[in-house]
């Protein structure tokens, strides 16, 4: 099946002013930004809906608790009309069948709703660290276990590592859409993630979305770096 990675520019600070520069100078030169907890929770949402305007928007707050609980923080969230957003697969099928319907009855035009994308294992984990919470297997065993459970239940798609891109794939097939982050261009920091790909490699792999932090907003200059990475994707 033939896709186009897309770039997920991940605006990850406290600051408002520096998140709604970076998100004025990527305007055409990334297919959607991410905000997540860090400036969600620093700035709140009006300042979300001010700086993802004219962007299509990842909402990632990564939302897990009770079924309802979830489902009614999805529903407060539903005027910032993210095209993708996240909670984790790990809180269950009720749960995600209960978010699935919250979206669904917000955005009865299919073409409108955020997708639902469940977070399977974070890449700041490994092995060990699987271990150290109870989890006796290995990250890609668990990812396919949660990824599974999410779809079956109603997900639209997956945050993975890019190294479960394949795996996934087998398993479920082209549908479920695929969000890879612990992106890292050649010669990037590794920073805090452990399994990393190339925007390349990801692409090649199928990913559906890439997220690449860091080695934009950090770059000396974030548009020359977004622009290195979509053209590595398109002659990928």
């Amino acid at each position: 099946m033939s896709r186009r990675t897309r770039l997920i520019a991940a605006l990850d600070t406290a600051s408002r002013t520096q998140a709604q520069n970076w998100a004025n100078s990527l305007k055409n030169d990334v297919d959607a930004i991410k905000l997540g907890l860090e400036f969600t929770y620093a700035c709140g949402l009006d300042a979300v809906r001010s700086v993802s305007e004219g962007h299509r928007l990842f909402l990632d707050l990564k939302l897990h608790d009770i079924p309802h609980t979830v489902a009614s923080g999805l529903a407060a969230l539903t005027p910032l009309r993210p095209a993708l957003t996240t909670i984790h697969a790990s809180g269950g099928a009720e749960m995600i069948a209960r978010s699935r319907e919250v979206l669904e009855k917000a955005f009865p035009e299919e073409n409108s709703r955020p997708q639902l994308l469940a977070v399977t294992v974070l890449t700041s984990m490994n092995a060990e660290g699987l271990r150290e919470i109870g989890v006796d297997a290995t990250p890609q065993e668990q990812v396919i276990r949660l990824g599974k459970l999410a779809v079956s239940a109603g997900a639209d798609g997956l945050v993975c590592s890019a190294h479960e891109i394949a795996p996934l794939r087998a398993a479920l097939g082209d549908g479920p859409v695929l969000v890879v982050p612990g992106i890292r261009p050649a010669g990037s920091a590794t920073d805090d993630q452990k399994r990393i790909m190339t925007p390349r490699q990801a692409a090649q792999a199928g990913a559906d979305w890439i997220v690449v932090g860091r080695p934009i907003t950090k770059a000396p200059d974030p548009v020359q770096a977004a622009r290195a990475i979509m053209d590595e994707l398109a002659s990928a």
